[in-house]
């Protein structure tokens, strides 16, 4: 199974990737640790080409889930995936998520790949989340138009869970083996 998710920031990307690998037993990926070399010291941006051959190697696997904000590349993930999940939550639930996450990565309640500032609290905020909702949500529906049967737009995890259970249950179905693998 290869699913792409796809969502602003507090949109629950990487919750739900990982509920998803848990479920399904299939690895993850945060586009964020393509882009972004956390691996020493400080981040460093990766050279667009390293960034592509990680990405690559990963589509090129037999089961995937990829999820990040990201659409002005790596559509290829997009193409290759089996299902793909736009999270649309409310953008006031994903205003406070982000909100959380900041003071609880803060307080050392909650890991992070990296500390966030304050500039970055309001840079997801008032820059990031809105130009989401006032031209990203919009370039990812057209980016996605041409796998729009493999697309679902959903605003919870509940939602999403449910699509790709009826995604396995159609898959199961049309290679004619019930769920106790017998045909």
């Amino acid at each position: 199974m290869k699913i792409r998710i796809v969502g602003a920031c507090g949109s629950g990307k990487t919750t739900l990737a990982r509920t998803l690998s848990q479920t399904y037993d299939v690895p993850y990926y945060e586009l964020d640790n393509l882009t972004w070399d956390r691996s020493e010291g400080p981040s460093r941006r990766r050279a667009v080409e390293e960034r592509d051959r990680l990405l690559q190697e990963i589509v090129s696997a037999d089961k995937w889930i990829i999820e990040g904000a990201q659409h002005t590349w790596g559509r290829e993930s997009l193409e290759l995936a089996d299902v793909i999940l736009i999270l649309q939550p409310h953008r006031l639930l994903r205003d406070f998520r982000v909100f959380r996450r900041f003071v609880r990565t803060r307080l050392g309640l909650e890991a992070s790949p990296y500390r966030q500032t304050f500039s970055d609290l309001i840079r997801m905020l008032r820059v990031w989340n809105r130009d989401y909702d006032r031209e990203g949500y919009a370039i990812v529906m057209e980016l996605t138009e041409r796998c729009a049967d493999k697309r679902a737009v959903v605003s919870d995890q509940a939602e999403a869970l449910a699509y790709v259970e009826a995604y396995q249950c159609e898959q199961t179905k049309q290679r004619g083996v019930d769920n106790d693998g017998k045909p």
